[in-house]
């Protein structure tokens, strides 16, 4: 074939290397990174022991970070159950990935400073849940919603830190929402290295004053309808959470040393057929079993 003059050819490779660009920058994500710009004063006492950054976007942002192998891969699943959270339409505060500089940080604690922290913008006009306060939440059909979306949200992705014990919710009082935090033990407890297992029931948020508080002005069968009208849409948000591994894969920052190949195969066993119906099967009996209580 004979071309004008100027004509550029493309080759096939060419191609493939323009293909291979234009789906990697669709597969970025919009996951700000920040820095600390003053010395940290605040640490929580809790067993990764986060601590509050003021960052460079003049936001404050609740930061875990690498302490050794076994918090690497709490700080993956803290990315991965934000990301998907969201596709539930759960509400969860922003992240960001944060540098901390290391001038900034005199707290004692072994601490990985040169890779980036994961952080959880701390929020205005909330209260953390417990007994008490749980206590001051209207029982509203919108909310027991809420909490059963959470909570089937949680089956599925196997998050054993959120029960009887310790809701790990936020209540927004000006929008009047749950706010999930802390997804560092999803996969039972950043489990890599075994296949997924099902919850107890103490395992789930299902089993605590919480869930008996804002149902107990409900009959069973409208929790049961709230339920029904939940999983309608359980295919359709871990077919949205699905398209994401991709994206999971590219936007793990590699200083967190956990292999691509590893988050990917962990991935994959939440999208298999047995696991989906099995987790909401799970989720389904332990509702009732906590309703008939």
């Amino acid at each position: 074939m004979v071309y004008p003059p100027g004509h550029q050819t493309i080759d096939n490779e060419g191609r493939t290397d323009r293909l291979k660009v234009s789906i990697r920058k669709k597969q970025r994500m919009n996951i700000i990174r920040v820095e600390s710009i003053k010395k940290i004063e605040q640490q929580f006492a809790t067993g990764e022991e986060p601590v509050l950054v003021v960052c460079s976007n003049k936001q404050s942002y609740i930061c875990k970070y690498m302490r050794n192998t076994a918090s690497s891969y709490k700080l993956v699943c803290e990315f991965i159950g934000s990301i998907y959270a969201k596709q539930w339409k759960i509400s969860t505060p922003p992240i960001a990935f944060v540098q901390i500089k290391k001038e900034h940080f005199s707290i004692n604690s072994s601490k990985n400073l040169t890779a980036p922290a994961f952080g959880s913008q701390k929020l205005e006009s909330v209260i953390d849940l417990n007994p008490t306060t749980s206590l001051d939440i209207s029982p509203s059909v919108d909310i027991i919603f809420q909490l059963l979306t959470i909570s089937l949200f949680d089956f599925w992705i196997a998050n054993e830190d959120r029960n009887w014990n310790n809701s790990n919710l936020l209540y927004d009082i000006v929008n009047k929402k749950l706010v999930a935090i802390d997804h560092g033990c999803i996969f039972n407890t950043a489990s890599f290295d075994i296949p997924l297992s099902q919850l107890t029931s103490t395992d789930s948020i299902l089993y605590s004053d919480l869930f008996h508080h804002l149902t107990q002005n409900h009959t069973k069968a409208k929790v049961i309808q709230v339920s029904n009208n939940l999983e309608k849409g359980y295919k359709g948000f871990i077919e949205s959470c699905k398209q994401l591994i991709p994206s999971i894969i590219i936007n793990t920052p590699s200083e967190w040393n956990v292999q691509k190949s590893i988050i990917q195969d962990k991935l994959e066993q939440l999208f298999e057929e047995t696991w989906i119906e099995d987790a909401l099967q799970n989720y389904k009996d332990i509702l009732k079993e906590n309703l008939d209580e």
